[in-house]
């Protein structure tokens, strides 16, 4: 994810911001730390322009 949030130019808040949730889970899915819903993830991808199966 963060390798696609950098091609993107965007920080953690700004992803954050885009996709309604909050920058520590942002994080915290980024690290491997936390994992994401199906829907959390959709959201990312649809941000960050990708297919849900390469954050995958």
């Amino acid at each position: 994810m963060k390798v696609f949030r950098d091609h993107r130019g965007m920080t953690q808040a700004q992803l954050a911001e885009a996709t309604g949730l909050k920058q520590a889970y942002v994080s915290q899915i980024e690290a491997g730390t936390r994992g994401g819903s199906v829907d959390v993830l959709k959201r990312i991808a649809e941000a960050l322009r990708v297919d849900l199966d390469d954050l995958t």
